[in-house]
C-alpha cells in the first residue's frame, strides 16, 4: 500500500504566477501524494472514473528493473485520497499508458495497457481482476502473430469491426530491447493488429510494409468530410532507418499492408514519438504532423498527402510528443515539444521548441534541462486566449561522463512556460527524483470546476534509469475551468493524439 501525505500549502510551488482570476481559490494545494517503493514508471497516467463515485480515478503502468516481475505492474489510484484501489502484476515493466473501454456493461471502464514482455492486459476496471492477457505461445506458427513477441505500445479504438456493438483496439507490437544500437541480427518486423477487446482475439494483423521494426503507438484517422477510415504507423528506431505510414484501415483488416502511403522517410532513424492529428490549413480535414527520432518534423496534408511543411532541429534526437494548443494570435493551432542534444545516452541537454502550425517556423527556442521523454500538455490558464505549456524537465551536470558512477545531485522540476509573457514558471521542484517518461495530466478531477494537476516522480540514486521508487501527487490548481482540456495529456485529453475544438 502507498503512504499518502497530505498537506494544507504546497511549500514549494509558486502560487501560479500572479494571474488574475476571478473567483479563484486562494492558493494553490498538495491534496495527496502517494508513495511506491523499488517500483517506478515510464508510463503516463489516464484517468477515468473506476467506482462511479463522480470522481477520476488513475491508472498507470508501473515495475521494477528491466525483466523483472513485480505484483505492481499496473496500479489503479483513487483519485479523491490517493489510495490505492487494486494493482495487477506483471512479468516486465508496463510502460504503456492505458485505454478505456468498458466490456463487461458494469457501466465501468475497463482497462487495456501495454508494455515489455510482451505484456497486454486487459482488466477489470472496477476490481482489478484480470480478464485477458496475450500469449506469445499461442501464436509460435502464426505466419505474422509469431513476430508479435516483444513491446506492445498505446492502443486506441477503432469503430466496431466484427458486429458485437463493441469497438476494437488500434495495437502494434515490436522492438527487441536486447539487441545493441546499430545491430541488425536478432531484430524482426514490428506488426500492427486490431484486437477485439472482450476476448483478445486478434481481427487482423500484418507486419510493417518494410519488414522495420516499430517503437511507434499507432493512431486512427476518421475523415469528417469523407468518412475513410485510415490508420497511421510507422517503422524504424534510435538507429535504424524507418517510415511513417498511412494505410486504409479496410487493408489492414484484410491483413495486408502493402498498399500502405509512405508519408516520411527517414535514414538512420525511425519513428518513436506518436504524431498528432491537427487541421493546419482550415479544410476540415485533419492533418498529420510527426517528429521523427532525427528531430525532423514534418506536416502533411490530410487531403493530397503532400508536404505542408518540414523542419530539421540539428544534433538532436526525439523521443518526446507534441502538446499542440493556441500559442499564437492565429486560428491555426500551434506545436511545442522538446528534443534531447547529442546521442542517447549521453545526452547533453534538452531544447525546447515552439513551432508556428501554419508556417513550421520556429519561433521559440529554450535549453532547459538535461534528460527526459516526457511530453508536455497544455492550457490558458490565464485566461488570455494564449495557450500555456507544463513540462517536467531533470537537472544535473549534462556534461558528465555516463560511465560515471559517482554519486551526483539530480532535481526534477515541473515547468509552466507562458509564451505571452515569454516568461517560465516553477509549478514543483524536488531534489532526489527524476522523472524520464512521465507526462503530466491536467484536467478536474472532483467536478468541482477547477483545475488539477497529477504528475509523477521516481527517486533517483547517481542513476538517470534505475527504478527505485516513486511519487504520484495531486495538486489541486487555483484555476478555474473555462473549457475542458484539449491537450491534457499524453497523446492529448483523449489519448488518441486528436487536437479538435
Amino acid at each position: 500500500m502507498p503512504f499518502n501525505k497530505k498537506l494544507s500549502i504546497l511549500p514549494f510551488l509558486i502560487v501560479l504566477f500572479v494571474f488574475a482570476f476571478c473567483n479563484r481559490k486562494e492558493k494553490s494545494q498538495l491534496v495527496w501524494e502517494s508513495s511506491f517503493p523499488i517500483i517506478g514508471s515510464q508510463s503516463s497516467p489516464r484517468a477515468t472514473d473506476l467506482n462511479n463515485d463522480g470522481v477520476l480515478d488513475f491508472v498507470i503502468g508501473a515495475g521494477k528493473n528491466e525483466y523483472e516481475y513485480t505484483a505492481s505492474g499496473v496500479l489503479a489510484i483513487n483519485g479523491m485520497d490517493g489510495e490505492l484501489r487494486w494493482t495487477q502484476e506483471t512479468v516486465d515493466q508496463v510502460f504503456g499508458s492505458a485505454t478505456f473501454l468498458d466490456i463487461n456493461q458494469d457501466e465501468t471502464p475497463d482497462v487495456f495497457i501495454g508494455g515489455r514482455g510482451p505484456h497486454l492486459k486487459a482488466i477489470d476496471g472496477r476490481t482489478g481482476d484480470l480478464i485477458w492477457q496475450f500469449d506469445t505461445l499461442d501464436h509460435l506458427h502464426h505466419p505474422i502473430l509469431q513476430n508479435a513477441r516483444f513491446n506492445f505500445y498505446n492502443s486506441v479504438t477503432i469503430p466496431d469491426q466484427n458486429g458485437d456493438g463493441i469497438e476494437e483496439l488500434l495495437t502494434s507490437n515490436g522492438g527487441n530491447a536486447k539487441v545493441e544500437p546499430n545491430q541488425t541480427e536478432g531484430r524482426f518486423p514490428g506488426v500492427l493488429m486490431v484486437i477485439d477487446p472482450v476476448n483478445g482475439d486478434i481481427l487482423a494483423a500484418d507486419t510493417m510494409p518494410d519488414g522495420g521494426e516499430t517503437y511507434l503507438s499507432p493512431l486512427f484517422i476518421e475523415q469528417k468530410k469523407s468518412g475513410e477510415q485510415q490508420v497511421l504507423f510507422g517503422s524504424g528506431g534510435e538507429t535504424l532507418s524507418g517510415n511513417l505510414y498511412l494505410a486504409k484501415l479496410s487493408d489492414l483488416m484484410g491483413n495486408n499492408l502493402s498498399n500502405a502511403k509512405t508519408l516520411v522517410r527517414e535514414k538512420s532513424h525511425g519513428f518513436i514519438a506518436p504524431p498528432v492529428l491537427v487541421d493546419l490549413n482550415e479544410d476540415e480535414i485533419l492533418d498529420i504532423v510527426s517528429v521523427s527520432h532525427a528531430s525532423t518534423l514534418t506536416a502533411i496534408c490530410g487531403k493530397s498527402f503532400e508536404e505542408i511543411w518540414q523542419l530539421k532541429i540539428p544534433n538532436t534526437e526525439s523521443s518526446n510528443s507534441f502538446a499542440v494548443g493556441q500559442f499564437t494570435g492565429d486560428d491555426i493551432p500551434d506545436l511545442f515539444t522538446f528534443v534531447s542534444k547529442g546521442v542517447w545516452p549521453q545526452n547533453t541537454g534538452l531544447v525546447q521548441v515552439l513551432v508556428d502550425g501554419k508556417s513550421g517556423e520556429i519561433l521559440l527556442k529554450k535549453e532547459m534541462g538535461c534528460s527526459g521523454f516526457s511530453s508536455p500538455i497544455a492550457y490558458d490558464l490565464n485566461g488570455d486566449q494564449i495557450d500555456e505549456v507544463i513540462f517536467s524537465i531533470n537537472e544535473y551536470d549534462c556534461n558528465r561522463p555516463i560511465d560515471d558512477r559517482s554519486a551526483f545531485s539530480i532535481e526534477n522540476k515541473l515547468v509552466l512556460m507562458d509564451f505571452e509573457a515569454d516568461t517560465s514558471y516553477l509549478l514543483d521542484q524536488t531534489k532526489s527524483f527524476k522523472n524520464i517518461f512521465s507526462t503530466p495530466w491536467l484536467g478536474d478531477i472532483d467536478a468541482d470546476g477547477y483545475l488539477d494537476l497529477v504528475h509523477c516522480q521516481y527517486f533517483s540514486n547517481s542513476d538517470i534509469l534505475s527504478f527505485l521508487g516513486m511519487k504520484v501527487k495531486r495538486i489541486d490548481l487555483p484555476i478555474r475551468i473555462k473549457e475542458k482540456p484539449l491537450w491534457g495529456s499524453f497523446m492529448g485529453s483523449e489519448g488518441k493524439a486528436i487536437y479538435k475544438k
